[in-house]
């Protein structure tokens, strides 16, 4: 069930500059798209020859990369006119009331998401593989969520919610603001974008009194009037994984004090520790919710956009598992520690899941 009008994005943002960004982006994803596919039976021939040239066992790995490009702006170009449409013939949710409007621009999001995760999956040829989907069946939930690639926004919507119509909140990193149709589906949806380097965060133990800041205050609001239909969706690395990422991660916690911590965060070698401030803002918000973690492998080949281009994802299997922690088994006074337990115990399923030899993602830094 959806209920009221969506939240606002993390900050109040002006007609001015919503509109400014949108004059350029939104034309000039449908230039791109336009180009693109004009050049397809070009930029896709001239990827096979050099798929042929390199021998490297002839699966056309970029070839087919330029065939998912395509996809991609044509969900974009689709998203962008049905998102326009939308807004025109409702008068901005004017008509039909607002239950409605939020109705529409979910399914508008399961189309996208679904069309664009199993389209890749097909193309590339992978596989996927699923345990523990049931424990999504019905909300309300506060999902946590591996983070690899891009890919990450697709695959929990595609693989978890859509099978259940559970309509996700997510909390997204501003810059995807430049992307037009996650700015106008997603800022008509109840999503919070935020400033990853804003400084926000939370000590353990703190009370919530003592942090207002307006990006936590977007996290935690987004916990609220959840019902059986929705969930929270963050992704508490807040980046991809690179081992000096994790160190500086590790750092920052020790000066903080946070030695315990640091001492555990040091150990992981796949995932980074779990930033602490968007996840503690959720359970204070919602404490009666259960917390779920969606853990995954097999996108790490698109972890940069070299190796999505030299095939890091063809033929990959994609295995992803869901665990229920009922929020009445979630310490209230040690929630940052129980966090990092379950975050230890993610790296050491992702240690057992992933090729012994290095993979790509590993092999080259994500910026």
């Amino acid at each position: 069930m959806i209920e009221g009008r969506p939240a606002r994005a993390s900050s109040a943002e002006s007609w001015l500059s919503i509109w400014g960004r949108r004059a350029l982006t939104i034309p000039g994803f449908v230039l791109l798209a336009a180009l693109y596919t004009a050049l397809f039976p070009l930029l896709f021939g001239l990827a096979g020859m050099v798929d042929l040239a390199s021998r490297d066992d002839l699966r056309f790995r970029r070839a087919r990369a330029t065939l998912v490009f395509a996809l991609y702006l044509g969900c974009e170009f689709v998203g962008i006119a049905a998102a326009l449409l939308l807004g025109l013939v409702t008068l901005g949710g004017a008509l039909g009331g607002p239950r409605r409007y939020l109705a529409l621009h979910a399914a508008l999001q399961r189309l996208w998401t679904d069309t664009l995760f199993f389209g890749s999956t097909r193309i590339f040829g992978m596989r996927v593989e699923t345990e523990g989907l049931e424990h999504v069946a019905r909300g309300p939930l506060l999902l946590f969520v591996r983070h690899t690639s891009s890919a990450d926004t697709v695959l929990t919507a595609a693989v978890v919610a859509n099978p259940h119509r559970l309509l996700l909140r997510y909390v997204l990193k501003r810059e995807l603001l430049w992307d037009p149709c996650l700015d106008l589906v997603g800022r008509r949806l109840p999503n919070a974008f935020v400033q990853r380097k804003s400084g926000a965060t939370r000590t353990p133990g703190s009370p919530a009194r003592d942090v207002r800041h307006p990006e936590i205050d977007a996290v935690a609001g987004l916990a609220r009037g959840l019902d059986a239909g929705s969930a929270v969706l963050i992704y508490p690395e807040g980046t991809r994984f690179s081992v000096s990422k994790r160190d500086r991660a590790v750092e920052h916690l020790r000066e903080r004090g946070q030695d315990a911590l640091a001492d555990d965060a040091a150990k992981l070698q796949n995932v980074l520790p779990p930033k602490l401030g968007g996840p503690l803002a959720l359970f204070e918000a919602a404490p009666e919710v259960d917390v779920v973690l969606v853990e995954h492998t097999g996108f790490e080949g698109a972890a940069t956009l070299a190796s999505f281009w030299r095939g890091g994802l063809v033929g990959k299997t994609v295995r992803v598992r869901v665990r229920r922690f009922a929020a009445s088994t979630i310490p209230r006074e040690s929630r940052a520690e129980w966090l990092f337990a379950r975050w230890a115990e993610l790296d050491a399923w992702v240690s057992d899941k992933l090729p012994k030899e290095p993979s790509l993602g590993h092999a080259v830094e994500a910026k």
